[in-house]
C-alpha cells in the first residue's frame, strides 16, 4: 500500500484536514488533562533538517515522545544527503529503518523526490515553497478561538512566502477568502494565484487588505537564506508593520497571528504580541497538538 504524504495541504481533502484539526483539539484537552494514550507506541520518527529551527524540532520530537514513540534527529552533518548521496537513494535505504519522515529543507522538490522513492509517510516540516504544517496549527487555533473560518476574509501582510503560498491553498480547502498585501515584486508564485484567482485579492496598501478581517498572519520580512537581504527588504516593506493601527481596520474581534519567530519593531510592533488577548503563543503551542494528530492520521492510513 502506498504511503499518504503531506508535502501541502492539498495532500489532504477537507474532510481530512477538519478530522485531523479536531483531534488536535482533542489531544491537546488531553494533555491538560494528562489522560492521553501512547497511541504511536514503538513508532520511530526521522526527522532530517537542512534549516535549522526551534518549534519544528521541538514540537515533533516532543510529540513522538508524549505518543510513546522516538524520534531521531538528522542535521546535514549527519546523513548522506548532505554529502552529495541522491535524494531518491536516502529515502529508499532510511524508509526501511524508520516509520515515518519528517524534512525541513531549501526546495521544495527535495521533499517531492524523496516521498516518491520512500515507502513510509514523509511530512514536509517547511521548503521554500510551503509550509503546511504551520497551517494546521493556525487553523486549529482559529477554531479554538472563533470558530469555523469557512466564509471568513483573512488578510496576509508582508512578503509573499512559503506561509503566504500556504495560506493560498488554506483558503481553497477551507473556503475563505484570502487578501494579500504586498509590495511589487515579492508576489506569491503567479501560477498558485491564478489557480486560486476566486479567493484571493491582490493590495499594495495593508490598510486596504486588513479593512474588515477576521485574520491578519503575517511573517518575518527575510526568511532563513535570505539575510543578505534584510537592508533591502526592511526598505522595501516599510509600511507593512501589523501593529495595533492596522489592526483596528479589521473587524472588532479579529485575530493576529505570526508563526515565530518574531522581529518585534519590523513586520509587527513591540507591544502586539504581549496583549492580553494575544493568541501567539497558543498558535506556537499548537505546532505540537496538529503534528500529533497529523503523524497518527498517516500512519493509521499506512
Amino acid at each position: 500500500m502506498k504511503p499518504r504524504h503531506f508535502l501541502t495541504l492539498l495532500d489532504l481533502n477537507p474532510s481530512e484536514l477538519k478530522q485531523v484539526i479536531e483531534r488536535a483539539v482533542e489531544l491537546k484537552a488531553l494533555r491538560k488533562q494528562d489522560s492521553e494514550d501512547k497511541t504511536l507506541p514503538g513508532k520511530v520518527l526521522g526527522m532530517i533538517f537542512e534549516k535549522s529551527s526551534t518549534r519544528t524540532r521541538v514540537s515533533f520530537e516532543a510529540g513522538m515522545a508524549q505518543m510513546g514513540g522516538s524520534a531521531l534527529f538528522l542535521s546535514s552533518n549527519d546523513t548522506q544527503l548532505g554529502r552529495g548521496e541522491p535524494i531518491a537513494d536516502s529515502a529508499r535505504v532510511l524508509s526501511r529503518m524508520v516509520d515515518i519522515v519528517m524534512i525541513r529543507t531549501f526546495g521544495h522538490d527535495i521533499v517531492e523526490t524523496f516521498a516518491q522513492h520512500s515507502t513510509v509517510p514523509v511530512i514536509n516540516a517547511l521548503t521554500d515553497d510551503y509550509h503546511p504544517c504551520q497551517l494546521l496549527a493556525d487553523m486549529q487555533t482559529y477554531w479554538e478561538h472563533r470558530g469555523d473560518i469557512a466564509g471568513k476574509t483573512v488578510s496576509w501582510v508582508g512578503d509573499g512566502n512559503n506561509m503566504c503560498q500556504s495560506y493560498i491553498n488554506a483558503a481553497r480547502q477551507f473556503d475563505f477568502k484570502l487578501n494579500i498585501a504586498c509590495p511589487e515584486g515579492f508576489e506569491p508564485d503567479s501560477e498558485l494565484m491564478a489557480l486560486n484567482k476566486q479567493r484571493i485579492e491582490l493590495f499594495r496598501d495593508p490598510k486596504q487588505a486588513v479593512a474588515n478581517s477576521d485574520l491578519v498572519v503575517t511573517d518575518t520580512w527575510a526568511s532563513m537564506g535570505q539575510e543578505e537581504e534584510k537592508l533591502a527588504r526592511e526598505k522595501a516593506f516599510t509600511g507593512y508593520q501589523v501593529n495595533e493601527e492596522l489592526m483596528s481596520l479589521a473587524n472588532s474581534d479579529a485575530l493576529m497571528m505570526h508563526c515565530l519567530p518574531a522581529y518585534r519593531g519590523l513586520e509587527v510592533s513591540e507591544t502586539i504580541l504581549d496583549q492580553d488577548d494575544s493568541v501567539v503563543w497558543d498558535e506556537a503551542e499548537n505546532r505540537l497538538h496538529a503534528q500529533k494528530a497529523l503523524m497518527e492520521f498517516l500512519l493509521a492510513q499506512h
